[in-house]
């Protein structure tokens, strides 16, 4: 237990420019998953990922323009790709992308490293120093109770920690659906503030005040790239 958990991917405010990248980016899983996988209703992941787009409100015409253009022929051959190295500060980064053009992803990608003084590293240089976690978050008082469901549903469960009238289940992302659904069919009122698959950092690396200038620039950069999915990082920023 205790091991308190937050949201570590990076959040983008909401300006009109950045709505679009938003929208641009759940498109893009969007097409991709129901692509490779069908639609929503033989899909629970592309299900999952439309409620998530949801919350993030993201408009529907968004959602069904890339279900339409996932039923169709051809279109855009997207691939997964991860990058890794050390930002600002020393902080270690995991960078998630889709892209269809490797070569311009990986130079763009770079490109807000060698700006920033930060360094690229080579594939798994900072990914041993994360747990990649499927993770629920809930308001709830009693992680036990929350722990027997799960374990009667036969989930895998890694962690199980109550705080502060939240409860936060950790599990294997391979448990990610199975957990949620056992939560919901015992408490189906719940209504999820977290419900991801993320990377959780083992430590911390706190940033000076002086390291913040380059930091935002550096996360700013990456979110500008319009391959950048997700941003994961080990920093713990100066109150």
């Amino acid at each position: 237990m205790g091991r308190s958990f937050e949201v570590r991917k990076v959040s983008m405010a909401k300006t009109a420019a950045q709505k679009t990248k938003v929208y641009s980016k759940y498109g893009k899983q969007i097409y991709v998953m129901a692509k490779n996988g069908g639609g929503p209703a033989a899909n629970s992941s592309l299900r999952s990922l439309i409620e998530k787009a949801k919350k993030d409100q993201v408009p529907a015409h968004v959602i069904e323009k890339a279900l339409d253009k996932a039923s169709g022929v051809g279109g855009e051959d997207y691939v997964a790709a991860r990058y890794e190295g050390f930002g600002p500060g020393g902080c270690s980064v995991i960078i998630d992308c889709l892209t269809d053009n490797n070569n311009r992803t990986i130079t763009d990608v770079r490109n807000c490293f060698t700006k920033t003084s930060s360094k690229m590293g080579a594939p798994g240089s900072v990914a041993h120093a994360f747990e990649h976690l499927a993770i629920l978050s809930f308001k709830g008082d009693s992680a036990d109770q929350v722990l027997e469901t799960l374990l009667m549903a036969d989930v895998d469960v890694t962690d199980v920690e109550c705080e502060n009238g939240q409860v936060t289940v950790f599990a294997p992302t391979t448990e990610f659906y199975k957990a949620k659904q056992a939560i919901l069919d015992t408490l189906p009122e719940t209504e999820f503030d977290v419900e991801e698959i993320t990377f959780v950092p083992h430590t911390r690396t706190e940033l000076l005040p002086d390291d913040m200038p380059m930091f935002d620039k550096f996360m700013a950069m990456l979110n500008d790239c319009d391959d950048v999915q997700e941003i994961y990082h080990n920093a713990t920023l100066p109150s």
